[in-house]
Protein backbone atom coordinates (compact mmCIF):
# COMPACT_ATOMS: atom_id res chain seq x y z
CA UNK A 1 0.00 0.00 0.00
CA UNK A 2 1.03 3.82 -0.55
CA UNK A 3 0.53 6.53 1.52
CA UNK A 4 1.74 10.32 1.79
CA UNK A 5 3.09 11.91 4.67
CA UNK A 6 4.09 15.44 4.68
CA UNK A 7 7.50 17.22 6.98
CA UNK A 8 9.91 19.83 6.03
CA UNK A 9 13.32 20.80 5.27
CA UNK A 10 15.15 23.71 6.32
CA UNK A 11 16.82 25.97 3.15
CA UNK A 12 18.10 29.05 5.20
CA UNK A 13 15.65 30.51 7.58
CA UNK A 14 12.64 29.00 5.69
CA UNK A 15 11.14 25.30 5.51
CA UNK A 16 10.91 23.74 2.02
CA UNK A 17 8.29 20.94 1.90
CA UNK A 18 9.10 17.47 1.73
CA UNK A 19 6.45 14.59 0.90
CA UNK A 20 7.56 11.16 2.16
CA UNK A 21 6.34 8.76 0.13
CA UNK A 22 5.91 5.05 1.19
CA UNK A 23 5.19 1.66 -0.21
CA UNK A 24 5.40 -1.35 1.84
CA UNK A 25 4.58 -4.83 -0.19
CA UNK A 26 5.26 -8.32 0.00
CA UNK A 27 8.96 -9.35 -0.06
CA UNK A 28 12.31 -8.15 2.64
CA UNK A 29 14.35 -5.13 1.86
CA UNK A 30 13.93 -1.66 2.97
CA UNK A 31 15.17 1.36 0.65
CA UNK A 32 14.87 4.85 0.81
CA UNK A 33 16.17 7.20 -1.94
CA UNK A 34 16.00 11.07 -2.74
CA UNK A 35 19.32 12.22 -1.43
CA UNK A 36 19.24 11.30 2.37
CA UNK A 37 22.20 11.77 4.18
CA UNK A 38 24.01 9.03 6.74
CA UNK A 39 21.77 10.00 9.53
CA UNK A 40 18.47 9.52 7.58
CA UNK A 41 19.75 5.82 6.65
CA UNK A 42 20.40 5.47 9.54
CA UNK A 43 16.60 5.42 10.82
CA UNK A 44 15.82 2.18 10.18
CA UNK A 45 17.64 0.74 13.28
CA UNK A 46 16.00 3.25 15.16
CA UNK A 47 12.96 2.90 13.87
CA UNK A 48 12.59 -0.88 14.11
CA UNK A 49 13.76 -0.48 17.77
CA UNK A 50 11.27 2.15 18.93
CA UNK A 51 8.81 0.07 17.62
CA UNK A 52 9.76 -3.07 19.68
CA UNK A 53 10.12 -0.92 22.54
CA UNK A 54 6.66 0.81 22.02
CA UNK A 55 4.87 -3.06 21.51
CA UNK A 56 4.08 -2.03 18.14
CA UNK A 57 2.77 -5.22 16.48
CA UNK A 58 4.67 -4.90 13.43
CA UNK A 59 8.24 -6.57 11.66
CA UNK A 60 9.82 -4.02 9.39
CA UNK A 61 12.14 -6.62 8.37
CA UNK A 62 9.23 -9.21 6.96
CA UNK A 63 8.18 -6.51 4.39
CA UNK A 64 9.21 -4.79 1.48
CA UNK A 65 9.67 -1.07 2.35
CA UNK A 66 10.56 1.51 -0.18
CA UNK A 67 10.53 5.41 1.21
CA UNK A 68 11.21 8.40 -0.98
CA UNK A 69 11.99 11.26 0.15
CA UNK A 70 10.56 14.23 -2.62
CA UNK A 71 11.83 16.54 -4.10
CA UNK A 72 14.41 14.39 -5.07
CA UNK A 73 17.03 17.20 -5.94
CA UNK A 74 16.81 18.65 -2.05
CA UNK A 75 19.43 16.46 -0.12
CA UNK A 76 17.82 15.52 3.39
CA UNK A 77 19.72 15.51 6.54
CA UNK A 78 19.23 15.06 10.32
CA UNK A 79 17.63 12.64 11.90
CA UNK A 80 14.15 14.94 12.07
CA UNK A 81 12.61 12.51 9.46
CA UNK A 82 12.71 9.42 12.00
CA UNK A 83 8.76 10.71 13.16
CA UNK A 84 7.25 11.15 9.64
CA UNK A 85 9.05 8.22 8.38
CA UNK A 86 7.62 6.00 10.69
CA UNK A 87 4.24 7.04 10.80
CA UNK A 88 4.33 6.67 6.62
CA UNK A 89 5.40 3.12 6.87
CA UNK A 90 2.44 2.26 9.68
CA UNK A 91 -0.32 4.11 7.58
CA UNK A 92 0.86 1.93 4.48
CA UNK A 93 0.52 -1.12 6.73
CA UNK A 94 -2.44 -0.95 7.98
CA UNK A 95 -1.38 -0.51 11.67
CA UNK A 96 -3.27 3.09 11.57
CA UNK A 97 -5.82 4.04 9.17
CA UNK A 98 -3.84 5.67 5.88
CA UNK A 99 -6.65 8.46 6.11
CA UNK A 100 -5.36 9.45 9.47
CA UNK A 101 -1.78 10.86 8.45
CA UNK A 102 -3.58 13.05 5.41
CA UNK A 103 -2.96 17.10 6.09
CA UNK A 104 -0.61 16.24 8.54
CA UNK A 105 3.09 17.41 8.99
CA UNK A 106 5.27 16.20 11.36
CA UNK A 107 8.55 16.01 12.54
CA UNK A 108 10.99 14.65 15.22
CA UNK A 109 13.92 11.97 16.28
CA UNK A 110 13.27 8.61 17.38
CA UNK A 111 15.55 7.22 20.70
CA UNK A 112 15.58 3.29 20.93
CA UNK A 113 13.12 3.77 23.44
CA UNK A 114 10.74 5.20 21.32
CA UNK A 115 11.04 8.80 23.07
CA UNK A 116 10.35 11.60 20.85
CA UNK A 117 13.42 14.34 20.69
CA UNK A 118 13.32 18.02 20.06
CA UNK A 119 14.90 18.71 17.00
CA UNK A 120 15.56 22.69 15.12
CA UNK A 121 13.94 24.67 12.64
CA UNK A 122 10.41 23.49 14.24
CA UNK A 123 8.98 27.17 13.78
CA UNK A 124 9.56 28.02 9.92
CA UNK A 125 8.19 24.53 9.28
CA UNK A 126 4.72 25.57 11.20
CA UNK A 127 4.64 28.23 9.29
CA UNK A 128 4.72 26.09 5.75
CA UNK A 129 2.50 23.84 6.88
CA UNK A 130 0.35 26.66 7.71
CA UNK A 131 0.96 27.95 4.29
CA UNK A 132 -0.08 24.64 2.66
CA UNK A 133 -3.42 24.66 4.35
CA UNK A 134 -2.68 21.51 6.69
CA UNK A 135 -4.34 20.95 9.48
CA UNK A 136 -2.17 19.37 12.15
CA UNK A 137 1.52 19.59 13.04
CA UNK A 138 3.23 16.69 15.24
CA UNK A 139 5.93 17.95 16.90
CA UNK A 140 7.96 16.69 19.66
CA UNK A 141 7.09 17.94 23.36
CA UNK A 142 10.05 19.92 23.74
CA UNK A 143 8.99 22.10 20.26
CA UNK A 144 5.36 22.46 20.87
CA UNK A 145 5.06 25.90 22.40
CA UNK A 146 7.72 26.68 19.76
CA UNK A 147 5.55 26.04 16.86
CA UNK A 148 2.21 27.20 18.81
CA UNK A 149 2.78 30.29 17.67
CA UNK A 150 1.67 30.20 14.42
CA UNK A 151 -1.82 30.60 14.50
CA UNK A 152 -4.78 28.95 12.22
CA UNK A 153 -2.95 25.64 12.83
CA UNK A 154 -3.62 22.93 15.27
CA UNK A 155 -0.24 21.76 16.85
CA UNK A 156 0.16 18.22 19.07
CA UNK A 157 3.44 18.07 21.47
CA UNK A 158 4.23 14.40 21.67
CA UNK A 159 7.41 12.81 23.79
CA UNK A 160 6.37 9.26 22.51
CA UNK A 161 6.05 7.31 19.71
CA UNK A 162 3.07 6.03 21.78
CA UNK A 163 1.57 9.03 21.49
CA UNK A 164 1.92 10.22 18.01
CA UNK A 165 0.40 6.79 17.47
CA UNK A 166 -2.77 7.26 19.79
CA UNK A 167 -3.20 10.86 18.26
CA UNK A 168 -3.83 9.60 14.91
CA UNK A 169 -6.22 6.39 16.39
CA UNK A 170 -8.08 9.15 18.11
CA UNK A 171 -7.21 7.43 21.27
CA UNK A 172 -8.50 9.32 24.53
CA UNK A 173 -4.90 9.17 25.95
CA UNK A 174 -3.58 10.97 23.08
CA UNK A 175 -2.02 14.10 24.13
CA UNK A 176 -4.18 17.51 23.98
CA UNK A 177 -3.58 20.83 21.96
CA UNK A 178 -0.89 23.01 22.96
CA UNK A 179 -2.28 26.21 23.03
CA UNK A 180 -0.22 29.54 23.47
CA UNK A 181 -1.13 33.18 23.96
CA UNK A 182 1.43 34.83 21.75
CA UNK A 183 0.39 38.48 22.81
CA UNK A 184 0.37 37.84 26.45
CA UNK A 185 3.40 35.93 27.00
CA UNK A 186 5.21 38.67 24.66
CA UNK A 187 3.79 41.14 26.72
CA UNK A 188 4.60 39.74 29.99
CA UNK A 189 8.71 38.95 29.40
CA UNK A 190 9.48 42.04 27.00
CA UNK A 191 10.61 44.72 29.52
CA UNK A 192 13.16 42.60 31.97
CA UNK A 193 17.07 43.21 31.56
CA UNK A 194 20.04 41.81 33.55
CA UNK A 195 21.68 45.66 33.03
CA UNK A 196 21.13 48.58 33.21
CA UNK A 197 22.49 52.44 32.79
CA UNK A 198 21.57 53.52 36.24
CA UNK A 199 24.05 51.35 37.97
CA UNK A 200 26.94 53.31 35.44
CA UNK A 201 28.29 56.05 37.57
CA UNK A 202 29.87 59.08 35.01
CA UNK A 203 30.33 58.56 31.62
CA UNK A 204 27.80 60.93 30.59
CA UNK A 205 29.25 61.61 27.10
CA UNK A 206 29.90 57.79 26.35
CA UNK A 207 25.85 57.41 27.40
CA UNK A 208 25.09 60.06 25.20
CA UNK A 209 26.96 58.71 22.83
CA UNK A 210 24.99 55.72 22.68
CA UNK A 211 21.51 57.19 23.03
CA UNK A 212 22.21 58.20 19.77
CA UNK A 213 23.15 54.98 18.47
CA UNK A 214 20.41 53.42 19.74
CA UNK A 215 17.77 56.38 18.38
CA UNK A 216 18.99 55.74 14.73
CA UNK A 217 20.32 51.69 14.67
CA UNK A 218 24.10 53.33 14.67
CA UNK A 219 27.16 51.46 14.69
CA UNK A 220 29.07 52.39 17.83
CA UNK A 221 33.48 52.04 18.69
CA UNK A 222 34.24 52.73 22.46
CA UNK A 223 38.26 53.49 22.66
CA UNK A 224 39.14 53.61 26.21
CA UNK A 225 41.81 51.77 28.90
CA UNK A 226 40.92 48.89 31.12
CA UNK A 227 38.51 49.93 33.66
CA UNK A 228 36.18 52.06 32.05
CA UNK A 229 33.00 50.68 31.59
CA UNK A 230 33.24 49.78 28.05
CA UNK A 231 31.91 46.79 28.62
CA UNK A 232 29.68 47.28 31.28
CA UNK A 233 28.21 49.82 29.29
CA UNK A 234 27.75 47.89 26.20
CA UNK A 235 25.77 45.20 28.18
CA UNK A 236 23.85 47.71 28.87
CA UNK A 237 22.42 48.83 25.72
CA UNK A 238 19.87 46.03 25.08
CA UNK A 239 17.58 48.18 27.94
CA UNK A 240 17.71 50.98 25.60
CA UNK A 241 16.63 49.50 22.62
CA UNK A 242 13.00 49.78 21.41
CA UNK A 243 11.09 46.41 22.02
CA UNK A 244 10.60 44.07 19.30
CA UNK A 245 7.78 44.12 17.24
CA UNK A 246 5.83 41.00 16.83
CA UNK A 247 7.46 40.91 13.09
CA UNK A 248 10.47 40.98 14.19
CA UNK A 249 10.35 38.77 17.15
CA UNK A 250 8.99 36.11 14.97
CA UNK A 251 11.82 36.58 12.36
CA UNK A 252 14.24 36.54 15.09
CA UNK A 253 13.15 33.16 16.43
CA UNK A 254 12.92 31.61 13.06
CA UNK A 255 17.02 32.41 13.25
CA UNK A 256 17.35 30.88 16.37
CA UNK A 257 15.33 28.01 16.21
CA UNK A 258 16.96 26.93 12.90
CA UNK A 259 20.07 27.06 14.57
CA UNK A 260 18.77 25.03 17.27
CA UNK A 261 19.61 28.11 20.35
CA UNK A 262 15.89 27.62 21.34
CA UNK A 263 15.95 26.64 24.89
CA UNK A 264 12.99 23.58 25.62
CA UNK A 265 9.51 25.21 25.90
CA UNK A 266 10.26 28.39 24.63
CA UNK A 267 8.62 30.50 22.29
CA UNK A 268 8.56 33.98 21.14
CA UNK A 269 12.30 35.75 21.56
CA UNK A 270 11.28 38.99 23.52
CA UNK A 271 14.21 40.67 24.14
CA UNK A 272 16.54 41.99 21.01
CA UNK A 273 19.83 39.36 21.01
CA UNK A 274 22.94 40.49 22.67
CA UNK A 275 25.58 38.20 21.10
CA UNK A 276 29.20 39.13 22.95
CA UNK A 277 31.58 35.87 20.54
CA UNK A 278 35.18 35.25 21.61
CA UNK A 279 37.69 36.72 19.60
CA UNK A 280 39.20 33.24 18.68
CA UNK A 281 35.91 32.99 16.76
CA UNK A 282 36.45 31.49 12.87
CA UNK A 283 35.12 33.24 9.88
CA UNK A 284 32.28 30.76 8.88
CA UNK A 285 30.99 31.06 13.01
CA UNK A 286 30.62 34.47 12.43
CA UNK A 287 29.27 35.00 8.91
CA UNK A 288 27.44 30.87 9.23
CA UNK A 289 27.53 28.23 6.51
CA UNK A 290 29.44 25.10 7.31
CA UNK A 291 28.82 21.52 5.46
CA UNK A 292 25.32 21.81 6.80
CA UNK A 293 24.53 25.38 6.57
CA UNK A 294 23.43 27.37 9.86
CA UNK A 295 23.43 31.26 10.60
CA UNK A 296 26.36 32.82 11.59
CA UNK A 297 26.48 35.23 14.90
CA UNK A 298 25.68 38.15 12.67
CA UNK A 299 22.09 36.31 11.63
CA UNK A 300 21.99 35.53 15.55
CA UNK A 301 21.93 39.25 16.08
CA UNK A 302 19.47 40.16 13.65
CA UNK A 303 17.30 42.72 15.04
CA UNK A 304 19.95 42.76 18.09
CA UNK A 305 23.08 43.67 19.05
CA UNK A 306 26.90 42.06 17.65
CA UNK A 307 28.92 43.43 20.71
CA UNK A 308 32.63 42.77 19.72
CA UNK A 309 34.93 43.12 22.72
CA UNK A 310 38.63 43.58 22.11
CA UNK A 311 38.31 44.44 18.74
CA UNK A 312 41.82 44.26 17.06
CA UNK A 313 42.47 41.22 18.87
CA UNK A 314 39.86 39.18 16.16
CA UNK A 315 41.65 37.58 13.36
CA UNK A 316 42.31 39.86 9.90
CA UNK A 317 39.79 37.54 8.25
CA UNK A 318 36.66 37.10 10.52
CA UNK A 319 37.00 41.28 10.70
CA UNK A 320 37.14 41.74 6.98
CA UNK A 321 33.43 39.65 6.68
CA UNK A 322 31.76 42.24 8.29
CA UNK A 323 32.05 44.73 5.80
CA UNK A 324 29.34 43.62 3.16
CA UNK A 325 26.84 42.38 5.86
CA UNK A 326 27.01 45.72 7.71
CA UNK A 327 26.09 47.41 4.45
CA UNK A 328 23.92 45.08 2.72
CA UNK A 329 22.16 43.81 6.17
CA UNK A 330 21.95 40.13 4.87
CA UNK A 331 24.66 37.95 4.02
CA UNK A 332 24.27 35.26 1.03
CA UNK A 333 26.93 32.30 1.38
CA UNK A 334 27.71 30.45 -1.74
CA UNK A 335 29.13 26.74 -1.42
CA UNK A 336 29.74 24.09 -4.18
CA UNK A 337 26.55 22.23 -2.77
CA UNK A 338 23.98 25.03 -1.46
CA UNK A 339 23.57 28.77 -1.73
CA UNK A 340 21.66 29.91 1.40
CA UNK A 341 20.56 33.48 2.44
CA UNK A 342 20.19 34.67 6.27
CA UNK A 343 19.37 38.16 7.34
CA UNK A 344 21.93 40.02 9.30
CA UNK A 345 20.73 43.96 10.01
CA UNK A 346 22.62 44.52 13.48
CA UNK A 347 23.87 46.76 15.05
CA UNK A 348 27.45 46.48 15.59
CA UNK A 349 28.91 47.73 18.97
CA UNK A 350 32.99 47.29 19.61
CA UNK A 351 34.92 48.06 22.48
CA UNK A 352 39.02 48.30 22.10
CA UNK A 353 42.15 50.02 23.94
CA UNK A 354 43.61 52.57 22.31
CA UNK A 355 46.97 50.74 22.78
CA UNK A 356 48.59 47.00 23.94
CA UNK A 357 49.57 48.03 27.59
CA UNK A 358 46.31 49.80 27.52
CA UNK A 359 46.61 53.27 28.78
CA UNK A 360 47.99 55.44 25.77
CA UNK A 361 46.66 58.49 26.25
CA UNK A 362 45.64 57.86 29.90
CA UNK A 363 45.02 60.86 32.27
CA UNK A 364 47.72 59.09 35.61
CA UNK A 365 48.75 56.27 34.30
CA UNK A 366 51.83 56.22 31.38
CA UNK A 367 51.70 54.07 28.43
CA UNK A 368 54.57 51.46 28.10
CA UNK A 369 54.54 50.58 24.67
CA UNK A 370 57.24 50.71 23.23
CA UNK A 371 57.79 53.34 19.73
CA UNK A 372 55.62 51.83 16.73
CA UNK A 373 54.08 49.49 18.66
CA UNK A 374 50.63 51.61 19.01
CA UNK A 375 50.37 52.39 15.08
CA UNK A 376 50.65 48.81 14.89
CA UNK A 377 47.83 47.95 17.33
CA UNK A 378 45.31 50.11 15.57
CA UNK A 379 46.60 49.26 12.00
CA UNK A 380 44.58 45.68 12.81
CA UNK A 381 41.89 47.77 11.88
CA UNK A 382 40.94 48.40 8.30
CA UNK A 383 39.92 51.78 7.08
CA UNK A 384 37.41 50.60 5.35
CA UNK A 385 35.76 48.61 8.40
CA UNK A 386 36.39 52.02 10.33
CA UNK A 387 34.24 53.75 8.11
CA UNK A 388 31.49 51.63 8.12
CA UNK A 389 30.99 52.48 12.51
CA UNK A 390 29.07 55.79 12.64
CA UNK A 391 30.09 56.84 16.05
CA UNK A 392 33.93 56.54 17.26
CA UNK A 393 34.13 57.46 21.26
CA UNK A 394 36.55 57.56 23.52
CA UNK A 395 36.06 56.46 27.23
CA UNK A 396 38.18 58.02 29.76
CA UNK A 397 38.54 56.56 33.94
CA UNK A 398 35.84 57.32 36.19
CA UNK A 399 37.03 59.58 39.08
CA UNK A 400 36.96 57.50 42.26
CA UNK A 401 34.60 60.07 43.96
CA UNK A 402 31.95 59.30 41.07
CA UNK A 403 32.54 54.92 41.71
CA UNK A 404 31.88 56.30 45.00
CA UNK A 405 28.37 57.95 44.47
CA UNK A 406 25.17 56.60 46.20
CA UNK A 407 23.89 58.71 43.32
CA UNK A 408 22.30 56.15 40.66
CA UNK A 409 22.92 56.89 36.95
CA UNK A 410 19.94 57.83 34.48
CA UNK A 411 17.68 54.34 34.48
CA UNK A 412 17.60 52.29 31.35
CA UNK A 413 13.59 53.07 31.45
CA UNK A 414 14.35 56.57 31.24
CA UNK A 415 16.32 56.85 28.45
CA UNK A 416 14.26 54.17 26.61
CA UNK A 417 11.26 56.75 26.15
CA UNK A 418 13.67 58.76 24.54
CA UNK A 419 14.91 56.63 22.35
CA UNK A 420 11.67 54.91 21.57
CA UNK A 421 10.25 57.92 20.49
CA UNK A 422 12.95 59.00 18.47
CA UNK A 423 12.03 55.65 16.39
CA UNK A 424 8.54 56.41 16.16
CA UNK A 425 9.67 59.51 14.39
CA UNK A 426 12.04 57.71 11.74
CA UNK A 427 8.75 54.91 11.64
CA UNK A 428 6.57 58.16 10.40
CA UNK A 429 9.10 59.83 8.07
CA UNK A 430 9.94 56.10 6.54
CA UNK A 431 6.49 55.07 6.08
CA UNK A 432 6.77 55.75 2.21
CA UNK A 433 10.19 53.67 1.62
CA UNK A 434 10.40 49.92 1.87
CA UNK A 435 12.61 48.59 3.98
CA UNK A 436 14.11 51.47 5.92
CA UNK A 437 12.99 51.24 9.39
CA UNK A 438 15.89 53.70 11.09
CA UNK A 439 18.29 56.22 10.10
CA UNK A 440 21.59 54.12 9.78
CA UNK A 441 19.73 51.87 7.02
CA UNK A 442 19.17 55.45 4.54
CA UNK A 443 21.02 55.18 1.17
CA UNK A 444 22.65 58.24 -0.30
CA UNK A 445 19.48 59.32 -2.15
CA UNK A 446 17.58 58.98 0.91
CA UNK A 447 20.39 60.58 3.26
CA UNK A 448 19.85 63.75 0.73
CA UNK A 449 16.43 64.09 1.26
CA UNK A 450 16.12 63.61 5.13
CA UNK A 451 19.26 64.80 6.50
CA UNK A 452 21.38 67.34 3.95
CA UNK A 453 22.33 70.09 5.67
CA UNK A 454 22.43 73.86 5.16
CA UNK A 455 25.18 75.11 3.06
CA UNK A 456 26.71 76.76 6.57
CA UNK A 457 26.95 73.26 8.57
CA UNK A 458 27.97 72.20 5.20
CA UNK A 459 30.46 73.63 4.65
CA UNK A 460 31.53 73.14 8.22
CA UNK A 461 31.41 69.47 7.68
CA UNK A 462 34.06 69.35 4.83
CA UNK A 463 36.52 71.48 6.67
CA UNK A 464 36.48 69.09 9.61
CA UNK A 465 35.99 65.97 7.28
CA UNK A 466 39.50 67.68 5.44
CA UNK A 467 41.32 67.85 8.94
CA UNK A 468 40.33 64.55 9.99
CA UNK A 469 40.88 63.24 6.17
CA UNK A 470 37.37 61.14 6.49
CA UNK A 471 36.50 59.19 3.74
CA UNK A 472 33.08 59.66 1.97
CA UNK A 473 31.33 56.83 3.96
CA UNK A 474 32.35 58.71 6.91
CA UNK A 475 31.40 61.84 5.97
CA UNK A 476 27.84 60.53 5.06
CA UNK A 477 27.34 59.21 8.32
CA UNK A 478 28.27 61.73 10.32
CA UNK A 479 26.18 64.27 8.38
CA UNK A 480 23.57 61.44 9.33
CA UNK A 481 23.65 61.03 12.99
CA UNK A 482 24.37 64.50 13.27
CA UNK A 483 21.64 65.48 11.72
CA UNK A 484 18.67 63.73 11.79
CA UNK A 485 18.90 61.47 14.81
CA UNK A 486 19.60 63.93 16.88
CA UNK A 487 16.60 65.81 15.49
CA UNK A 488 14.95 63.08 16.29
CA UNK A 489 15.65 62.86 19.97
CA UNK A 490 14.93 66.68 20.50
CA UNK A 491 12.14 66.89 18.55
CA UNK A 492 13.17 69.19 16.06
CA UNK A 493 11.86 67.97 12.83
CA UNK A 494 12.84 71.14 10.62
CA UNK A 495 15.88 72.04 12.47
CA UNK A 496 19.10 71.83 9.70
CA UNK A 497 21.62 74.05 12.47
CA UNK A 498 22.66 71.32 13.69
CA UNK A 499 26.32 71.28 13.48
CA UNK A 500 28.79 72.93 15.52
CA UNK A 501 29.11 75.98 12.99
CA UNK A 502 25.27 76.58 13.32
CA UNK A 503 24.82 75.91 17.19
CA UNK A 504 27.34 78.65 17.43
CA UNK A 505 25.18 80.72 15.48
CA UNK A 506 22.29 80.37 17.02
CA UNK A 507 23.30 80.33 20.42
CA UNK A 508 25.46 83.54 20.09
CA UNK A 509 23.34 85.63 17.30
CA UNK A 510 26.02 86.77 15.40
CA UNK A 511 28.80 85.12 13.05
CA UNK A 512 32.14 83.91 14.61
CA UNK A 513 34.13 82.70 11.38
CA UNK A 514 37.53 83.14 13.51
CA UNK A 515 36.70 81.14 16.31
CA UNK A 516 34.95 78.49 14.20
CA UNK A 517 38.50 78.24 12.39
CA UNK A 518 39.99 77.78 16.17
CA UNK A 519 37.43 74.96 17.10
CA UNK A 520 38.50 73.48 13.39
CA UNK A 521 42.17 73.39 14.04
CA UNK A 522 41.77 72.52 17.82
CA UNK A 523 39.82 69.30 16.71
CA UNK A 524 42.18 68.24 13.72
CA UNK A 525 44.93 68.81 16.26
CA UNK A 526 43.32 66.36 19.03
CA UNK A 527 42.36 64.09 16.84
CA UNK A 528 45.95 63.68 15.42
CA UNK A 529 47.25 63.54 18.78
CA UNK A 530 45.05 61.18 20.49
CA UNK A 531 44.61 58.77 17.77
CA UNK A 532 41.26 58.81 18.28
CA UNK A 533 39.85 56.76 15.31
CA UNK A 534 37.10 58.78 13.72
CA UNK A 535 34.99 62.26 14.09
CA UNK A 536 34.58 63.50 17.29
CA UNK A 537 30.31 63.77 17.84
CA UNK A 538 30.57 68.02 17.40
CA UNK A 539 27.17 68.49 18.82
CA UNK A 540 27.39 66.80 21.69
CA UNK A 541 30.07 67.70 22.89
CA UNK A 542 28.69 71.25 22.31
CA UNK A 543 25.49 70.50 23.80
CA UNK A 544 27.35 68.82 26.91
CA UNK A 545 28.63 72.55 27.91
CA UNK A 546 25.72 75.39 26.47
CA UNK A 547 22.07 75.07 25.00
CA UNK A 548 20.33 76.10 21.88
CA UNK A 549 18.53 79.10 23.86
CA UNK A 550 20.10 82.78 22.82
CA UNK A 551 22.81 83.69 25.64
CA UNK A 552 22.55 80.64 28.14
CA UNK A 553 25.76 79.36 27.09
CA UNK A 554 29.39 79.72 27.97
CA UNK A 555 31.98 82.21 26.20
CA UNK A 556 33.14 80.84 23.63
CA UNK A 557 36.93 80.50 24.94
CA UNK A 558 35.60 79.05 28.05
CA UNK A 559 33.91 76.32 25.63
CA UNK A 560 37.10 75.89 23.21
CA UNK A 561 39.06 75.46 26.92
CA UNK A 562 36.09 72.96 28.39
CA UNK A 563 36.57 71.70 25.16
CA UNK A 564 40.42 70.53 24.77
CA UNK A 565 39.47 69.02 28.34
CA UNK A 566 37.52 66.76 27.60
CA UNK A 567 39.15 65.84 24.38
Amino acid sequence: MLTKIHSAAVQGIDALPITIETLVDKGIGYTIVGLPDTAVRESYQRMAAAMQSTGIDFTMARKRIVINLAPASVRKGGAGYDLPMLLGILSAAGVIPADSVQGVMSIGELSLSGDVLGVSGVLPMAIKAREMGLKRLIVPEANATEAAIVNNIDVYGVSSLAQAVALLLGRDDAPALTVVDTRARFAQSAGHFDADFADVRGQELVKRAIEVACAGGHNLLLVGPPGSGKSMMAKCIPSVLPPLTLGEALETTKIHSVAGAMPPGSTLLTQRPFRSPHHTLSPVAMVGGGTSPMPGEISMAHHGVLYLDEFPEFPRAVLEVLRQPVEDRRVTISRSAYTVSYPASFMLVASMNPCPCGYYNHPTRPCTCAPGDVQRYLKRLSGPLLDRIDLHVETLPVEIDALASRKPGEPSAVIRARVIAARQRQTERFRDEEGVYCNAQMNARQLRRHAWPDERALELARRIAKGTRASRAAFLAKLETQKVTRDDLASLFECTRLLLADALLSTYGSPVPASEQEIVELLASRLTKAKILGTIDLLQTYRDHCSYNVGVGPTLGGFAVELEETL
